[in-house]
């Protein structure tokens, strides 16, 4: 991708960093009061680190769709 295309696509991404921020904190805490909810006996830390992982295993997917082309034109 050129230098002329580059700029724009991430000044766009880095005017929505904070909301994307906040985004992935809100998904997170969502989940960690679900678990509570299900499992009000559960180790809160380990909960936490479980969640983690998922959310990791899930971000490497998207990246190696990514990598595939799958979002070359979305």
């Amino acid at each position: 991708m050129s230098e002329e295309i580059m700029d724009p696509i991430r000044k766009e991404i880095e005017s929505r960093r904070k909301e994307i921020a906040v985004e992935l904190k809100l998904l997170f805490k969502a989940n960690m009061k679900i678990t509570d909810w299900d499992v009000p006996e559960a180790n809160d830390r380990e909960a936490a680190e479980m969640l983690l992982q998922v959310m990791q295993e899930e971000l490497d997917k998207l990246k190696e769709d990514v990598r595939s082309g799958k979002y070359d034109n979305y």
